[in-house]
């Protein structure tokens, strides 16, 4: 388990002054980073040794969004290494332990100069292992709804990428959130990433509406899936 304090910003909140989803994101990508920092396997040895943590799927559950200058926890939670996965918990909890939002994640060790897949070797599976949190797991592989509206394209720039050199995990989140009504109040995220999308390139998003979600699919001109993402609301 690794963990850090923080205060929420005002960059960080909303018109209402609460924590926006996409800061959420950061906060537990953060916590990871952190982590693997302190343990000396971090993003420059990654990147010397030509190997990256890709994150697969999210699935990241909200209780109560914290507000401006509220304290925090976060909590990461690593419970399993299996070939080249790994699966990780989150939490994010007041500094009197109320569990404001918990999430779980998988995410796939890859071999960037063949952009494949490979098995983590001892050097980076380093971390101990917590028990998973208590949760309802949701499927790794998201269901795409048949029918779907298409929204204006995207342009992938510079913003939007990250050390691994393609769009972050959390921007996709982002730009999905933008295509919701304003007034969606959204209590779940659910993303599962597909292919990695690089500055130049374009999204062809598309959105589906159904009883208790919305589906939002960024694709490229051909209809190849960079991700899916799903949002469950409470009306």
């Amino acid at each position: 388990m690794y963990s850090f304090e923080s205060r929420i910003r005002y960059s960080e909140v909303d018109l209402e002054g609460k924590l926006t989803w996409v800061k959420l994101l950061d906060y537990f990508q953060d916590s990871s980073v952190f982590q693997s920092e302190s343990l000396h396997v971090g993003v420059d040895l990654l990147a010397k040794r030509k190997r990256a943590w890709v994150l697969n799927a999210w699935q990241i559950c909200l209780n109560r969004m914290p507000r401006l200058y509220e304290q925090v926890r976060i909590v990461t939670r690593p419970y399993e290494i299996k070939g080249f996965f790994g699966y990780r918990n989150f939490i994010l909890e007041s500094l009197d332990g109320e569990c404001l939002a918990y999430a779980n994640s998988i995410w796939t060790f890859i071999d960037t100069e063949r952009n494949l897949p490979t098995k983590v070797t001892p050097e980076f599976d380093v971390y101990e292992f917590d028990e998973r949190i208590e949760m309802n797991y949701c499927a790794r592989k998201l269901q795409v709804p048949e029918e779907m509206t298409d929204c204006e394209t995207i342009p992938v720039t510079r913003h939007l990428i990250d050390t691994n050199g393609h769009v972050n995990n959390g921007r996709y989140v982002e730009l999905a959130m933008e295509l919701l009504p304003e007034d969606c109040n959204v209590m779940e995220v659910r993303a599962e990433y597909k292919k990695q999308a690089r500055e130049g390139d374009t999204f062809f998003p598309k959105i589906a509406r159904e009883e208790d979600k919305y589906t939002v699919v960024m694709a490229d001109a051909q209809g190849g899936i960079y991700a899916t993402m799903q949002f469950l609301y409470q009306s």
